[in-house]
């Protein structure tokens, strides 16, 4: 919990910090929104397990915390540091062509919680996960006002006044901003939807944690009814994890996990009721922080989604060509293993099998002595198929 309270209190003074400057931008709408972008990052700092942030990255990220729309590339625990793109064509030339996974957090909105979520989702995947911030506007304020996500359906009718609000009162023009649907839908939804139509982009899998279910369900939605070619093609080969909120797809997707925990009630008020838990985890609320109790863990939860899906498992080996690489997935390498193991039941030795191995007993053991009990050459995996 002390490492939580530190990346906390690192991006609350990092982002003091920078006050000055966003002030001389758009002082009116900071002043007026700085307080609930604060709590909301106390929030995400309860529901998202933001402890595995490096100090750097937190402070980097830190003056973006309420940029909606803004695009991150999230490497592994241990890797690469995270990067941070304001445009589509950033995030493309920034690496964004060789991201297979895309998430999008919920709760506050931060930066620092989408991070951390996709964090979580990277070392699932072993892999960069690309996320967009939901972010916390006027929009966002004013939704809130009347209910938040109690109300998020009932809401969609007023969004295209509340963003032309949020777009008049100087918010960063990041992500999809200034594109065509601008006055239908928020920035960040946008921004998704950009990122799922750009043809230099593939993703096998897509993640979206409570609000940022909704978010790629709009976004898929709306890409459907501009570019039914496009969608079908991600249908074909799209995986999609939802947690914490059970949200409607486009039917075209038939590769759909939603998951819940066992005692989030929040996530069931949230949730469409004709659309059943494909798992639940025991013992779990709505939270992803695993220095809390009662927490959903993504990572574990994920790899064992994962594992059962050997064909997008293969997919990720294949594109990133880490056959012979020692950083093999462990979501790919499971699967390899698990596969390899399945045939024909070995018939039982006949006696004079039996003799014949007896007699060559010897040449055997002079070769097997030189192998360690626990060595490399012992524990190799069978070769997968």
């Amino acid at each position: 919990m002390f490492q939580t309270a530190f990346t906390l209190s690192l991006t609350q003074f990092a982002r003091t910090l920078s006050l000055p400057e966003r002030l001389q931008r758009s002082p009116a709408r900071n002043l007026a929104l700085e307080g609930l972008r604060q709590r909301n990052l106390a929030l995400d700092a309860l529901f998202y397990d933001i402890k595995v942030i490096t100090p750097e990255e937190a402070f980097y990220i830190s003056d973006s915390l309420a940029a909606e729309g803004a695009i991150m590339i999230v490497p592994p625990s241990g890797g690469a540091a995270i990067r941070l793109c304001e445009t589509v064509d950033e995030f493309v030339l920034r690496g964004g062509d060789k991201v297979r996974a895309l998430a999008v957090a919920g709760i506050g909105g931060s930066a620092l919680g989408a991070a951390a979520f996709a964090r979580n989702v990277a070392d699932a995947v072993q892999g960069p996960v690309a996320v967009v911030v939901s972010g916390y506007g006027i929009a966002d304020a004013i939704t809130e006002a009347f209910g938040g996500h109690f109300f998020f359906g009932h809401l969609r009718g007023l969004r295209p006044f509340l963003e032309t609000l949020d777009d008049l009162a100087g918010r960063p023009k990041v992500g999809a901003y200034g594109k065509a649907s601008a006055s239908r839908t928020s920035l960040a939804t946008r921004t998704v939807q950009a990122l799922l139509a750009d043809e230099r982009l593939s993703f096998d899998l897509l993640v979206g944690h409570s609000k940022g279910n909704l978010v790629l369900s709009a976004a898929l939605h709306d890409l459907s009814k501009q570019a039914a070619a496009r969608i079908a093609a991600h249908a074909a080969t799209v995986k999609i994890v939802t947690i914490g909120a059970r949200i409607a797809m486009p039917p075209a997707f038939t590769d759909v996990v939603d998951v819940m925990g066992a005692w989030d009630w929040f996530g069931e008020i949230n949730s469409r009721p004709f659309i059943d838990a494909d798992r639940r985890v025991p013992h779990a609320w709505h939270h992803t922080n695993t220095d809390l109790n009662g927490h959903l863990p993504v990572t574990a939860t994920l790899k064992e989604i994962l594992a059962a899906s050997p064909s997008l498992a293969k997919r990720q080996v294949e594109e990133r060509g880490t056959e012979t690489s020692p950083e093999l997935p462990a979501t790919a390498a499971e699967p390899a293993a698990s596969l390899s193991s399945i045939g024909p039941k070995p018939r039982p030795a006949t006696i004079e099998e039996v003799k014949q191995a007896f007699a060559a007993g010897a040449g055997a053991a002079a070769n097997t002595s030189q192998i360690e009990s626990g060595s490399p050459e012992e524990l190799r995996p069978p070769q997968p198929h």
